[in-house]
């Protein structure tokens, strides 16, 4: 009997495969795959990955936990895909009962991305004309920021201006910071030495190779993702608590 349970234990740990972390081709191989093979629409996966997200910083951040007595949170959101994420996290966050505020410097023309927009209009959440470079007002205003700027598509060694200059803000601030999928300014495939330190990463779908060494809170939210993917690019994903959206890695 021992040598029964010794042996199935064995085999048990021999089929416990580790998490596999993404490049940039694979990221975008999967997403194409979802839209083209398995239908996905990109408001949908947006959508799921949006309130995921804001799901993940209730988990960080719980209403209770917050320093300052309203439940404030900056939400920094990019002109493409991570920012149309980065405005669905702030629709969730204020249902959540938080007290999002949206800095959206670069609007995207994208049909998709005025719709999320419009959305969080209509939910009376603010959107700040100018990020103030006076770092000291963003850590009095703010209990944390969520960086939903430059996602795995950005090219990071040719970032173009306002981002430079709310990069180099962030990095100065005391709050927290929580990034969608990529820390913003990060190569996607290695962490970067100069770049944003973000106390949490959210990482969509499967990690990317820059979160292997990252040592804050890391969560992540891919369980949505079709079991013949999951095998086919032989993620590994880990199980999924109940019925949670998302895990803490």
């Amino acid at each position: 009997m021992d040598k029964m349970n010794h042996s199935s234990a064995e085999a048990e740990a021999e089929t416990i495969e580790p998490l596999r972390y993404l490049s940039k081709d694979e990221a975008t191989a999967i997403e194409t795959e979802l839209l083209r093979e398995y239908r996905f629409g990109q408001q949908q996966l947006t959508e799921i990955w949006g309130q995921a997200c804001a799901l993940a910083i209730t988990k960080a951040y719980p209403l209770s936990s917050l320093a300052k007595k309203q439940p404030t949170v900056l939400v920094i959101c990019g002109p493409d895909q991570n920012g149309s994420i980065g405005l669905v996290c702030a629709r969730h966050l204020r249902i959540y009962e938080y007290e999002p505020t949206i800095y959206h410097p670069k609007r995207s023309s994208h049909s998709l991305h005025q719709d999320f927009t419009v959305q969080c209009e209509k939910m009376d959440i603010p959107f700040l004309s100018y990020l103030p470079t006076e770092v000291q007002l963003i850590n009095d205003a703010y209990n944390l920021v969520i960086d939903a700027m430059l996602g795995p598509e950005a090219d990071c060694t040719n970032i173009k201006e306002p981002y430079p200059g709310i990069l180099a803000t962030l990095k100065q601030v005391k709050i927290p910071i929580a990034s969608v999928d990529v820390p913003s300014g990060w190569d996607v495939e290695e962490p970067s030495q100069d770049g944003i330190n973000p106390d949490v990463l959210i990482s969509l779908t499967a990690p990317k190779k820059c979160a292997m060494s990252f040592s804050g809170k890391h969560f992540l939210a891919g369980r949505f993702l079709p079991y013949d993917i999951q095998k086919k690019y032989e993620l590994n994903l880990p199980d999924y608590p109940g019925t949670d959206c998302l895990i803490e890695l």
